[in-house]
């Protein structure tokens, strides 16, 4: 039988359209570029700790219903992120307090443009005007470091107005709060994939698409399969790909081309650098460290803040008692690792952690049973980690994200216009409001 919806993408957004799609009685129709699903959700099993490993999305952000809902029908374990937050400051490890600080920055940010007709700028013009010269600085370092790391953006660059609205979606949904699926975000893209098994949805894998020509109610796609060039019809189909890839000079072509309403888009749209390898170890060596002055332990460490160049923000899995930590780069610390190999940034990694650690970098490799990496900037499927907006950049991923004539649709997280692009939920919101569209087209 003919093919209603072809979907680009088996990312959450593609995954989650095609649920609604195929609910409401739709022949849809899956193709993906890797030879697995899950997009930028990638989970690898350890095979000596028997636990899963994050390479891509982690956290849950929030009490979300696109992740809660089908966590709380499927009985998924959901465990909230607990412990101790440490700061490692001129070379010594002590309890955190730069939230406090940068929040006092972040806040009068807030103040200054919700509901306001200031003109954008970016965040380090925003700090040049409100806070000039060195009074703040460790207050503004820390503001800059939390801009860069968590939403994985160039300060020089990011709209401030974005991350307003950015903010305050995170505070309709608690997003403060942190949150890990248990047996990782495979788990929820199994739930996933059983539906869409049971509605006859067929998911091509290593099918790469390469030219998208469409017309009004009809479009034509050409991708590279395991065997040869193939093409696939539809009335409609639905865009899912990161924003990296349509950003990509002709990896992917539309005949016609975008309109220039959604070029104009795409240029105000960045795509954020990340780079996190995850250590496992034999033992938690950390949980006898002590603090300096502070006098406890680092036994219930959560995550670790400090200056390090190449990998400034870490994390364990508490409050589970695993000898694994995370190093994350973002934005201007991640540009250090271009061109290095993976086995340079594992071993990077290590001398990181060793650094603020203040131990021996041979002690915690002599502990070291293995390190994962994926390079989600090189990855041609990808491009980068995820969205924000760039300065001017207000309503662009509304624009992104409009249909063309009733025939292509676009869904993403970059094209998310709840505040949340850049997660999975935003992503699952993205892919069930394209579903509605076309529901509505018919």
């Amino acid at each position: 039988m003919p093919t209603d919806v072809l979907i680009i993408g088996a990312g959450a957004a593609g995954l989650s359209a095609a649920l609604e799609l195929s609910r409401a009685g739709l022949r849809v129709e899956i193709l993906e570029a890797r030879d697995r699903v899950g997009g930028r959700m990638f989970t690898r099993l350890d095979p000596t700790l028997n636990h899963p490993i994050e390479l891509g999305a982690e956290f849950v952000h929030g009490l979300t219903p696109e992740i809660w809902l089908p966590a709380q029908q499927h009985n998924l374990k959901v465990t909230e992120v607990e412990g101790d937050l440490w700061c490692s400051i001129d070379g010594k490890l002590q309890k955190c307090n730069f939230f406090a600080q940068a929040d006092k920055i972040l806040s009068v940010m807030e103040d200054e443009f919700v509901d306001s007709n200031k003109s954008d700028e970016s965040f380090l013009d925003f700090l040049a005007r409100r806070f000039p010269g060195e009074n703040h600085e460790e207050a503004k370092h820390w503001a800059t470091g939390y801009v860069s790391g968590f939403n994985a953006a160039d300060p020089g660059l990011v709209s401030v107005r974005w991350l307003v609205d950015s903010r305050r979606s995170d505070e309709q949904i608690e997003g403060e709060r942190a949150f890990r699926i248990a047996g990782g975000y495979q788990k929820l893209t199994d739930i996933f994939l059983r539906e869409l098994h049971d509605r006859d949805v067929q998911i091509r894998l290593n099918t790469i698409v390469t030219n998208i020509k469409w017309n009004s109610g009809s479009v034509e796609i050409f991708a590279n399969g395991p065997q040869a060039e193939t093409s696939f019809f539809a009335p409609r189909a639905l865009v899912t790909l990161p924003l990296g890839v349509l950003q990509a000079t002709g990896f992917v072509r539309f005949e016609p081309e975008l309109l220039a309403i959604k070029q104009a888009a795409l240029e105000k749209l960045a795509m954020g650098k990340v780079v996190r390898v995850t250590l496992c170890f034999r033992e938690r060596f950390w949980q006898d460290l002590h603090g300096t002055p502070d006098s406890r332990t680092l036994a219930k460490l959560s995550f670790l803040f400090s200056r390090d160049k190449f990998f400034p923000t870490w994390w364990t899995q508490m409050p589970k008692p695993l000898p694994i930590i995370t190093g994350w780069s973002a934005a201007l610390a991640a540009e250090n690792f271009a061109g290095m190999s993976e086995g340079a940034i594992v071993d990077q990694a290590a001398t990181s952690l060793s650094s603020i650690l203040h131990i021996e970098k041979s002690k915690l490799q002599s502990q070291l049973t293995a390190g994962y990496f994926h390079d989600w900037d090189s990855d041609p499927f990808s491009q980068g980690a995820y969205s924000y907006v760039k300065v001017g950049g207000e309503g662009c991923q509304r624009t992104l994200g409009l249909p063309l004539s009733n025939t292509l649709f676009f869904a993403g997280e970059a094209t998310d216009t709840s505040g949340h692009n850049g997660t999975v939920h935003g992503a699952i919101a993205s892919g069930q409001r394209a579903a509605r569209e076309i529901l509505e087209s018919k």
